[in-house]
């Protein structure tokens, strides 16, 4: 059985949820889809230090819940933990199946599926995930209370996360391919200035080896070519993000990164369909620019729908 929407929104990050906040107050009948808990990247930020609005930190997760009740509060639906198995985005009553059996239509569309951790793809990682490798420090830091840990990469997530981890940590080791970090300079003097860091430059790691759990990583280094074995207790891995354009393949285009193209009210070339947030090709990634997408794509989908009435 179908149920129609106004409005469904895929991906239910900051992008997602203020879509939703500004399509249901405008009185569009609006359903989010997600397939885990509403609040993307930010609900496994441990602090939110730049969010307009809050004077003090708040956490990323509490910022993530206050989204989610704020567009059911205007009568946004969401449905948490669905897998989406088939979908037709190219039709003018776009159609999106959930768990091979519910479908749900709407003449418009908003994919807000975020990105992904980039993996490093070296020996050992895919075993080890889950089993000494993490790539969410708020998710798994407390287990590694009073352990020896280390963290790969040197932008703006790898260093604020390793400070994060001194938190539990005994020491963190930083990780970094170049000879100086890649983040906001008074977060990388906070991070060089911590007694519990200390940092390998100029290396990438090679392997990761165990038993049962991870228990040692190689590195190498890249301008001397030396290969070393360390001892460790753990590894979190900060590189980038992957874009989640999996529903958008072969239906809109996407820059040489895998990031989508639309133009500045969030349209792709398919009428009613729009994209916001870290999915699309832009300069800056943040939750302000991710909450403006969402609101540029949420006002672009009335017009849309509006004239769409008007025949």
């Amino acid at each position: 059985m179908s149920e129609p929407f106004d409005l469904i929104v895929v991906g239910a990050g900051p992008a997602g949820l203020a879509t939703a906040i500004y399509a249901a107050r405008a009185r569009l009948k609006t359903l989010v889809l997600d397939s885990s808990v509403p609040g993307g990247q930010v609900k496994t930020t441990h602090k939110v230090s730049n969010y307009p609005g809050f004077a003090d930190d708040v956490k990323g997760s509490e910022l993530a819940a206050a989204f989610a009740q704020q567009a059911q509060r205007f009568g946004a639906q969401i449905r948490r933990a669905v897998e989406i198995t088939e979908v037709d985005l190219q039709a003018p009553q776009k159609r999106i199946v959930l768990d091979e059996e519910d479908e749900v239509t709407a003449p418009a569309v908003v994919v807000a599926t975020g990105a992904r951790p980039r993996s490093l793809g070296v020996d050992g990682e895919s075993r080890f995930k889950g089993r000494g490798i993490s790539y969410c420090a708020t998710c798994d830091g407390a287990y590694f209370e009073g352990k020896d840990i280390h963290v790969i990469g040197g932008g703006n997530s790898a260093v604020e996360e390793s400070l994060f981890l001194t938190q539990f940590a005994r020491s963190v080791t930083i990780v970094h391919q170049l000879d100086h970090f890649q983040c906001e300079a008074s977060t990388a003097q906070e991070a060089l200035s911590n007694p519990k860091i200390r940092v390998i430059w100029d290396s990438e790691p090679r392997a990761f080896m165990g038993e049962k759990s991870l228990e040692k990583l190689r590195l190498e280094n890249v301008k001397t070519h030396e290969v070393t074995e360390l001892a460790t207790d753990g590894v979190f891995v900060f590189i980038g993000m992957v874009p989640q354009t999996e529903l958008l393949q072969g239906v809109v285009p996407l820059n040489k990164w895998g990031y989508a193209e639309t133009d500045e009210s969030m349209a792709t070339p398919v009428p009613g369909l729009y994209v916001a947030g870290d999915v699309r090709a832009k300069l800056f990634r943040q939750i302000t620019t991710a909450v403006a997408d969402g609101t540029i794509a949420a006002l672009a989908a009335q017009r849309y729908l509006r004239d769409r009435a008007k025949g």
